[in-house]
């Protein structure tokens, strides 16, 4: 049987933070043409990848309009991406108490506890997001991935089936119910999913190391071997290391 780390099973959570681009938000500081250009640089940087300078960016719009609510959850969002999650949990915080009613400070708050492994308090934001908003994909994933982290694997289950049924081409939801799936030795269920995000993101390396460790746990060292080959290829680390020291090259 192959799979890397030579060990039972082995699947990898995808963690990461949805970026979610409050544009409609600014109108509410019309009365403030400059914090809303800077705020729109802001978005623009983030996307770009350029999060320091997007956290510039929104210090600059919050600076020219402290009520700016949208300013704050995407700096915090930009303090996500370069790993200072504690610095983006206060300013989800500082969104929240401008506008209680915005469901998608809960969803990042939400994603950065879950990233901190704060997992019930993940949870509990999930929970208010969907109360606030219940037809956001996102919400269902993140709070997915809190229930798998703490092992309630089938009620992530139900999470990632409602992100699915919401945006059938989120390559991460199909990804993560195949992990689901996989830590509860469902292991061809877990092959179905993983194919789909494969269809969906080529590019998901994470999906061929799953996959790869499903079929090792079948007994399919061919098809196994086949998938960390793909994945190294890609990229990963682990395949390459678990390739190298097997003396298989890709």
């Amino acid at each position: 049987m192959l799979h890397p780390q030579d060990k039972g099973k082995n699947f990898t959570i995808l963690m990461a933070f949805v970026f979610l681009l409050l544009m409609e938000n600014l109108a509410l500081a019309e009365n403030n043409p400059s914090a809303i250009e800077w705020a729109n640089k802001c978005i623009r940087l983030a996307n770009d990848g350029k999060y320091k300078e997007a956290i510039e960016a929104c210090s600059t719009a919050i600076g020219l309009d402290p009520q700016l609510a949208a300013a704050y959850i995407n700096r915090g969002n930009a303090y996500s991406e370069i790993g200072n999650v504690r610095q983006a949990i206060k300013d989800y915080d500082k969104a929240i108490g401008l506008d209680p009613q915005l469901a998608a400070a809960y969803i990042n708050r939400g994603n950065a506890y879950s990233t901190l492994g704060e997992q019930q308090k993940a949870i509990k934001d999930f929970d208010k997001a969907i109360e606030l908003e219940a037809k956001v994909a996102a919400t269902y994933y993140g709070r997915g991935v809190a229930r798998g982290s703490l092992g309630d694997h089938r009620s992530a289950i139900g999470d990632f089936n409602k992100a699915i049924e919401l945006d059938p081409k989120a390559a991460a939801a199909y990804y993560s119910r195949g992990v689901a799936y996989g830590s509860l030795e469902e292991y061809q269920q877990a092959i179905k999913d993983f194919n789909k995000a494969i269809e969906l993101d080529p590019q998901l390396a994470a999906a061929y190391v799953n996959r790869g460790v499903a079929f090792g746990n079948l007994g399919d060292d061919h098809k196994a071997t086949t998938d960390f080959k793909n994945a190294a290829k890609l990229g990963d680390k682990k395949a390459q290391d678990f390739l190298k020291s097997k003396g298989i090259g890709w």
